[in-house]
């Protein structure tokens, strides 16, 4: 870290100090550290730094690093701190290579420091030190490295003991790591189940694993400090297998597939395999063996015999194995045949173990299985044999002595033959190790061990193993001797290597055993043990001594009772001993009752002495029980002997059973068996070789009962019911203790036979022919047979039968039938039991025959005048003998002349109604048809003849004689006669007359059409000098005939490209005149001089394009074209020379010209090139001396076929495009001028003349936009209304008076032209008055002609109607003081009374006449007479004057904006301080109590001013803000304000201004566009009328002014004062922001003749430079006289894309400025907006000699309120 300027501390402790000071010798040094934990800190001597003048040294490095190792992540700085002088520059490098840019590494005075290492960081880094005298590096290497990571695989694991299991440990991350392992927290020490490998430890193996090593096993990685662990839970359990599931010994039929299955669990899960008779079952197409796992652990595997044979039948054997054990089951399989046994193999079993000897007999049935040892002993003899009943011999503990020897299995196959096979059993005995162990011993001891076999056949094979490795003799000091039976291991100096599981391995070919034992070495040995040896020393000299000893007999088995079995063998054990040996003797005493006298048993070949002394009895019978006696002698001692009883066991056996028997099926049937032997007899009844079981079976059931009379059991066995399956061999099985008996019973079961199986021999349309084979006769003779058939739609029992059909035949013949028709068949067979079931239904189809019918319900059907329409139905279902392929349509003309042959059509039949058009008919003629029906076989009989007419049809030709006579100079006659008869295709109902103009341009006027039924019209109001196309056509019900026919001209221009070396392409332009509808278009190609005919091809009208393929290359041909429609073929082409060629230059097919749109359409230029190779296309566009590139974007694109794409084109995208097409072999150019047609532009509308009804009105138009105008669309309205009238005007026309309007009133007029592609601008609104104004009252004329009392008589004489004729007067007075008025209403203008006066009172009067130019009103003050006639004097009269002499009444409304007005007029000082806001106001003339409609409006300001003085400045008036009201504080209210001027400013910036929002300038008076009269008076209250300007500014121009500059002389001439003002300054006019809608002038004035004019120039100079975006008018004074107008215009206008007028007013007037703010919606759109800054202004009222200030305060006044403020002069 760094301390102030010049210390570093480094990250190791130690101070460095850099630039190193004088003034650093003074101060003492100390190192103080601080405990981490205990916070304790010590403190280091003090040391101080002596300080020398620098000398010139090479640098030297004070601190360095040598090599380290840092984990990920973490930070290291490499001190590199160096000194010399002068002071040496350090850079660092890595791997050689300067440090690459990286916001990890900083350099520092003490070394780099680096943070966040990542591996990449590693490597060596080098400091190079240098300054001038030399240099010095250091070097050390960084090892980055990554944290341990283990990670122990299987996590958890779950198997079965004996088996092996591996765990793996995988670490990451710091290389030379060591691994160790722990179980249970216990380190793992390798033994005989335990070993550890791999380069690192880590894997480690658990062999033959064993319960105890369950646990949890755990992974430790370590590196210098760092450590790792992950663990392992292994759980070990007994998994030896064992079988959970497994199959029954049975009996099968050859071919009759059988499946075994056998399941098994264990751990791990155990592999199954499958033997038959030991040997492994066979793997092919009929033995297939399958095997999965369950989700439980068990193991199912199958064996499937899809076909067994003899074979296949035996002793399977399933066999589960695993690494903890094995398990085993077995079962015999009999396949039924002749028994036979399979070759046995010799067998090698091992001495102490199990054997299985299975006896490998084929076939069933067979009788017994019977084994014998040595060819003679029965088996089994002793206890550790066991014979199976499957025949498998099991012997137990296998001795070497004992059981080796010839085992031979015999099969009793018939009562009294048998078939056998020998198998001969080796024993061999396995090595057994006698104990041995390992005493204690310790480092540096002798070591020896012997490994000793005491018992196994030789040779033997001695190993030793340590921990599971083989020891290697000769190898760590381990020395071993091996000879026949015994080994030795020696260590001649044993150390603590030696430690460990020592095991001795002895094998031979029976098997291999080993033996286990742990050497522990201890460290030191503490004792020394002497081991004595004693030798025992045995004499050679031997002596032998022989004694003879002789035995009496004696019994070592004595005789026991016994029982015999009936046909069994039977052995009567005696066994003796003695010496010498006895002789035994049998004898016998017959009967079982107390034995009488003993016989010598007479030995058969049935009976026969063992050699041991025992009686064997082969084949025991009856006679054999009773005693026996045992008698045994030597001549030693006496005879012994001893008796036992034989009692003979009858087996069970069938004495009484019917061989074979009949039952009929579903009836009961009961079979008997009778059998005998020892009780208790148990009888089983099989049905094949499945044992019958009631209770799964209820279908069966078996009674069993003993026969009284005998020792015999009845056994019965019931059928219920017998069914066909039952016809097969039962067996009754008689079984006891001692045997089984069984009888066979063939059961026939009979029913009705089956049904034959039917088949179709040969169908024709009438009969078929059907043959049938019987199956199954029931175990009955087929009697006879029946056949029965029927229609397939129909049920049976409308069928039809041939009965009793003989046995003996096999087919049959059924006739009479309907051709084409589905019948089902079927069948039966008999015999004494029964009838069958039906046979197999078949579905039939006769062959079809001609139709018998004709075709139904023909009606025919007018459709066209050349078609008819023919419905029908299909002829009867029964009679149409097949399927309807379809029609033969006959038709003939019935007119004079006709020939009365049909014509035939043919068409496909579609369903059971059918239609077909008949057509190229003559046009209004009567035809026959007839319909015949025909089907695959033939043709059926036709329909009758019906006849129809044909529709009548236009006039095929048009009328004749067309005239045309002009009558005047907008009437035309038009004359013709009618069209040939043959040619009117029916009743002529008139004729109409089509016409339309047509204009100097080309274009055509609107399509008028006229009807009549003469052959002539008169055509009125026609446009005058103008042509007109006029077309006459004849037309009948069907519609209007034909035109004149005229042919196609020749196509417009043509073009032949080569394309290929054998083709060319064709392209062409339609006719100027196509005269019709194009149909198609015909190419001709001809080669000149080659005697070929001319080659045609039809082209497609809509394509303009055709490739002629197979042409001659390098040959010349001409090529044309031509038009055709309905009229026929047009005049040809120009003919153009084409030759075919392989490399083509680019051409272009497509063609230049001028092509017309109307504007915001789509625009295609075809530009379609050929040549080779492909030409690429470019497209430009000419602009002035240059061309510009056409670029593509949203608006124009460029397709891949060439064509240039204009999207909503529009004027500006007129011009000459040129399409250059270009290749390697030349170029080719088209050139396309476009025109776009736009709507007209506005015309120039003013007014021309006006009365008092009237108003003329006079335009020039605008330009029409490409397009020829066609007419003129006139709006007008009532000033104040916006309900607009529309009137129509002749293209011709440029004028039009209005009539019928309303006297002294103001109308709205505006104006638009029409051409071909629309409406086009509106004209700027223009207002004008009709002659006429509101009635005034002369003051000439007396008010009252008469005052008494009570009466009053006034004089409305008096009243002038202004040229409007007086509709109303109203009268309103009342006693002066008084409140309530009376009201007098009057339309006369003769004299009125008010009567009921008050006498000698003051009354106030008001008056009000009213036209439709307005009202005028007079007000007054009169004096009733008192009651004796004289005058009331009481009060001095005050009269009102009238607007001009004697009042000037002032109306303020007062809405949201300020604006501050002063003014002084004539001698009266008036001063009013209002605060006012000025907003947008309405545009209608409302009077100030009328409701305003529409959005709110802002308080407005509105002023007469008559001879005032305005001054427009932007300097001290205007304010930049960005809202639309101004906040105005107390003290900008109070501010001075010049008497003298009138400040105010106004932004405008409104681009919507067609919405009622007021305007920013008014001019409310100035009518430019008439030649006003000249007014006498100013309305004292002039109705309010806004007016709508644009976007203007007004303001005064700087020194720099605009490019375009306009001056203009003002002069006004003042009132009777005679102020002459002459101002001459410059004018610059723009239009601001929006160019489009900044169309009017903001100002209308006529205080100069020349100002109106420079403003409307001004505004076409902007017009035509949109690129500027701010417009300035700038008006210095304006003076205003007090001469007015009468009737005056003004050029505003609220559509904002209108132009001022041009007209300019000829005499002065009044100028009114209203200011108002923007709509509130338009705040966001009104930034930077100048408004006035707020100005207070005061109304004073003085007299000749003194004066009254007077203050009306803005708080006294509120919104939307009226003032009115009268003003008295003497």
């Amino acid at each position: 870290s760094s301390i102030g300027n010049r210390f570093f501390l480094t990250a190791y402790g130690a101070l460095y100090i850099s630039d190193v000071q004088k003034e650093d010798a003074l101060s003492t040094y100390r190192c103080i550290t601080k405990h981490k934990y205990s916070g304790e800190t010590r403190q280091s001597n003090g040391a101080r730094l002596s300080v020398l003048d620098p000398t010139e040294t090479p640098p030297s490095v004070m601190d360095s690093f040598q090599s380290g190792e840092v984990q990920v992540g973490r930070s290291i700085e490499l001190p590199c701190i160096a000194s010399g002088y002068p002071n040496p520059t350090i850079r660092w490098l890595k791997d050689g290579r300067p440090l690459p840019a990286d916001s990890r590494w900083t350099r520092r005075l003490t070394g780099l420091t680096i943070s966040d290492l990542r591996l990449e960081d590693s490597g060596n880094y080098i400091c190079e030190v240098t300054n001038s005298f030399g240099s010095k590096e250091v070097t050390g290497r960084l090892n980055v490295i990554e944290p341990l990571r283990v990670t122990l695989s299987p996590k958890n694991l779950k198997t079965g003991i004996s088996s092996t299991v591996i765990l793996s440990c995988a670490v990451q991350g710091s290389p030379q790591f060591t691994v160790s392992w722990f179980r249970n927290t216990e380190p793992i020490v390798p033994d005989q189940h335990f070993s550890i490998q791999g380069a690192h430890n880590e894997t480690l193996f658990i062999t033959a694993a064993q319960k105890r090593h369950s646990g949890a096993y755990q992974c430790f990685a370590t590196r210098k400090g760092q450590t790792a662990q992950d663990f392992s839970i292994i759980l070990l359990e007994d998994g030896t297998p064992r079988i959970v599931s497994s199959f029954s010994e049975r009996v099968v039929a050859p071919g009759e597939p059988f499946s075994l299955m056998c399941a098994a669990k264990g751990a791990p899960p155990p592999t199954i395999t499958w033997t038959l008779d030991d040997e492994p079952v066979a793997r092919d197409s009929a033995h297939r063996a399958s095997q999965y796992t369950l989700s439980d652990g068990s193991t199912v595997s199958h064996v499937n015999v899809s076909n067994p044979q003899i074979r296949d039948g035996g002793v399977y054997r399933c066999a589960a194995r695993n690494s903890a054990g094995s398990a085993e089951y077995q079962a015999r399989i009999n396949v039924r045949g002749p028994p036979s046994i399979r070759a046995m193999r010799n067998i090698t079993a091992v001495a102490g173990r199990n054997t299985f000897i299975n006896c490998r007999v084929i076939g069933y049935p067979y009788y017994s299985i019977k084994w014998f040892k040595d060819g003679t002993t029965p088996l089994p003899d002793n206890h550790r044999q066991v014979v199976y009943e499957n025949g498998t011999l099991k012997l137990s503990d296998v001795q070497k002595g004992t059981d080796e020897g010839a085992y031979l299995c015999s099969v009793l196959i018939q009562p009294q033959l048998s078939i056998s096979q020998t198998v001969y059993v080796t024993v061999k005995v396995p090595p057994l190790i006698q104990p041995f162990d390992f005493p204690p011993t310790s480092i540096g001891k002798l070591m020896y061990i012997a490994c000793v076999v005491s018992s196994g056949d030789m040779p033997i094979r001695i190993t030793w193993r340590k921990d599971g490795q083989e020891i290697v003799s000769g190898t760590s000091g381990v020395t071993i001797e091996t000879k026949e039976f015994m080994s030795s291991l020696q260590i001649s100096k044993v150390s603590l290597q030696h430690n460990g599981n020592y095991t001795c391995i002895a094998s031979n070919d029976a098997a291999t055993v080993s033996s286990e034992r742990q050497l522990i070495v201890t460290g030191e040995t503490k004792k020394t043990c002497l081991s004595w040896q004693t030798t025992l020393l045995v004499s050679p000299l031997l002596k032998l001594y022989m004694f003879l000893i002789v035995v009496p007999p004696g019994f070592r088995v004595q005789p026991n009772n016994q029982d015999g079995i009936y046909g069994k063998s039977e052995v009567l054990n005696c066994s003796v001993e003695g010496y010498p040996p006895p002789k035994v003797v049998w004898k016998h005493a017959k009967g079982i009752g107390n034995p009488q006298q003993y016989h010598p048993v007479p030995l058969t070949g049935r009976i026969q002495i063992l050699s041991n002394g025992s009686l064997l009895i082969r084949h025991v019978l009856e006679e054999d029980r009773g005693y026996y006696l045992c008698q045994a002698s030597n001549g030693v001692g006496s005879d012994i002997s001893k008796s036992m009883m034989l009692t003979v066991k009858i087996p069970a056996m069938i004495t009484s059973h019917p061989n074979t028997t009949m039952a009929i099926k579903g009836q009961n049937k009961e079979l008997n068996c009778t059998a005998r032997g020892e009780y208790p007899i148990i009888i089983r009844w099989e049905r094949g070789d499945t044992v019958i079981d009631p209770d799964r079976n209820p279908r069966y059931s078996i009674t069993t009962n003993p026969n009284e009379k005998s020792d015999e059991v009845i056994s019965t066995l019931k059928l219920k019911p017998a069914e066909r399956g039952d016809s097969v061999f039962f067996s009754c099985h008689a079984i006891n203790s001692y045997g089984e008996g069984r009888g066979l019973i063939q059961l026939t079961v009979q029913e009705p036979p089956d049904p034959p199986e039917l088949e179709v021999r040969e169908v024709k349309d009438r009969s078929m022919n059907l043959r049938w084979t019987q199956r199954f006769d029931g175990n009955s003779i087929i009697t006879s047979y029946d056949i029965e058939y029927k229609n397939k739609s129909d049920p049976w029992e409308l069928k039809h039968a041939t009965r009793k059909i003989s046995p003996t035949n096999n087919q049959a013949n059924i006739v009479e039938l309907h051709p084409a028709s589905v019948y089902s068949i079927r069948m039966y067979s008999y015999n004494k039991i029964g009838r069958s079931q039906a046979s197999k239904e078949l579905t039939i189809s006769t062959e079809e025959a001609p139709p018998d019918g004709p075709p139904m319900d023909v009606i025919l059907q007018p459709m066209t005048s050349q078609s008819i329409r023919v419905t029908w139905k299909a002829p009867k279902k029964e009679l149409q003998n097949g399927v309807i392929r379809g029609y033969q349509i006959g038709y003939r003309e019935n007119g004079p002349g006709s020939n009365g042959q049909y014509s035939i059509v043919e068409m496909k039949a579609t369903g059971d109604s059918e239609v077909y058009t008949l057509d190229n008919l003559k046009k209004f003629a009567q035809y026959g048809v007839v319909v015949q029906a025909f089907n695959r076989a033939g043709t059926g009989p036709s329909s009758s003849e019906i006849n129809a007419t044909t529709l009548e049809d236009v006039p095929s030709q048009p009328p004749q004689n067309i005239r045309a006579i002009t009558v005047t100079s907008d009437e035309a006659v038009i004359t013709w006669s009618e069209p040939p008869r043959m040619t009117l295709n029916g009743v002529l109902k008139g004729y109409r007359v089509v016409f339309w103009s047509l204009y100097p341009d080309g274009e055509w006027g609107e399509m008028q059409n006229i009807t009549t039924t003469r052959e002539q019209v008169e055509l009125k109001g026609l446009e005058k000098f103008t042509n007109y196309s006029i077309q006459v056509l004849a037309y009948t019900q069907a519609g209007d005939g034909v035109k004149k026919k005229n042919d196609p001209g020749p196509p417009a221009g043509i073009k032949a490209v080569p394309s290929s070396a054998t083709s060319v392409v064709v392209s062409w332009l339609p006719p100027i005149k196509p005269n019709g509808i194009i149909r198609k278009y015909t190419i001709y190609c001809s080669s000149p001089g080659s005697g070929q005919p001319v080659s045609e091809y039809e082209a497609n009208p809509e394509l303009l394009i055709y490739r002629i393929t197979h042409l001659t290359r390098g040959k010349q041909y001409l090529i044309w074209a031509a038009a055709v429609t309905t009229a026929g073929r047009g005049n040809i082409s120009e003919k153009v020379t084409v030759e075919p060629a392989g490399k083509a230059p680019a051409k272009i097919l497509s063609f230049g010209g001028t092509v017309t749109t109307p504007w915001m359409k789509e625009v295609r230029l075809p530009c379609s090139s050929v040549g080779e190779p492909t030409p690429t296309i470019k497209w430009t566009k000419d602009s002035e001396d240059t061309t510009i590139p056409v670029t593509q974007d949203g608006h124009r694109n460029i397709l891949s076929n060439g064509t240039l794409v204009l999207r909503s084109v529009k004027a500006e995208d007129s011009g000459y495009y040129t399409c250059t097409a270009t290749n390697t072999l030349g170029f080719d150019t088209i050139i396309v001028n476009l025109l776009v047609q736009v709507p007209p532009d506005q015309p120039r509308l003013t007014v021309s003349t006006t009365s008092t009804s009237s108003i003329t009105l006079a335009w020039i138009p605008g330009d029409n936009g490409g397009s020829s105008i066609r007419g003129f669309v006139l709006q007008y309205s009532v000033d104040n209304t916006e309900e607009w009238k529309d009137v129509f005007i002749s293209s011709s026309e440029r004028s039009f008076k209005l009539d019928n309007l309303r006297c002294g009133t103001w109308y709205k007029v505006k104006l638009a032209a029409k051409n071909s592609v629309g409406a086009g601008r509106i004209s700027e609104i223009i207002e004008a008055k009709t002659h006429g104004r509101e009635p005034q009252f002369n003051k000439d004329q007396p008010l009252f002609t008469h005052i008494n009392s009570t009466h009053a008589r006034l004089n409305l004489q008096g009243w002038t109607s202004g040229g409007c004729p007086i509709t109303a007067v109203l009268l309103e007075f009342r006693p002066k003081g008084t409140w309530a008025w009376q009201s007098v209403r009057t339309n006369t203008s003769a004299d009125i009374f008010l009567a009921e006066l008050r006498e000698a009172t003051w009354y106030e009067l008001k008056m009000k006449a009213c036209n439709s130019a307005g009202c005028g009103n007079q007000s007054s003050q009169f004096a009733t007479l008192d009651y004796d006639g004289s005058k009331f004097t009481n009060r001095r009269p005050v009269y009102t004057l009238n607007s001009k002499i004697k009042t000037q009444t002032l109306k303020f409304v007062f809405k949201e904006v300020a604006v501050a007005i002063l003014f002084s007029p004539l001698c009266v000082c008036v001063r009013v301080c209002l605060w006012l806001f000025c907003t947008w106001s309405s545009k209608n003339n409302r009077s100030f109590d009328t409701p305003v409609k529409g959005p709110p409006q802002g308080p407005r300001l509105h002023i007469d001013i008559p001879r005032v003085q305005l001054l427009i400045e932007d300097k001290e008036g205007i304010k930049q803000i960005d809202k639309a009201t101004i906040p105005v504080t107390d003290t900008e209210f109070s501010q001075s304000v010049n008497p003298q001027s009138f400040c105010t400013g106004v932004s405008v910036h409104h681009p919507a201004l067609i919405q009622n929002t007021g305007p920013l300038i008014d001019m409310s008076d100035i009518r430019p566009g008439t030649n006003p009269v000249s007014r006498k008076s100013v309305k004292s209250a002039h109705s309010t009328r806004n007016r709508y300007s644009s976007q203007w500014t007004l303001t005064k121009c700087q020194a720099s002014t605009p490019a375009r500059t306009l001056t203009s002389d003002w002069r006004t001439v003042g009132s009777q004062h005679g102020i002459t003002v002459t101002e001459s300054d410059s004018y610059s006019a723009s239009l601001s922001q929006d160019t489009d809608k900044g169309r009017n002038s903001m100002v209308s004035t006529e205080s100069a003749s020349s100002t109106y004019e420079e403003l409307a120039r001004a505004y076409e100079h902007a017009k035509l430079e949109e690129h500027l975006q701010h417009a300035k008018f700038e008006i210095t004074e304006c003076f205003i006289s007090d001469s007015s107008s009468d009737q005056m215009t003004t050029g505003t206008n609220d559509n904002a894309d209108s132009m001022t007028s041009m007209s300019t007013p000829s005499e002065p007037g009044i100028c009114r400025f209203t200011a108002s703010p923007p709509k509130p919606q338009d705040y966001d759109r009104g930034k930077n907006v100048a408004v006035p800054i707020p100005h207070r202004f005061l109304l004073s009222f003085c007299h000749k000699t003194d004066c009254a200030d007077q203050t009306i305060r803005h708080r006294d006044l509120k919104l939307g309120q009226m003032v009115e403020l009268n003003l008295w002069r003497d």
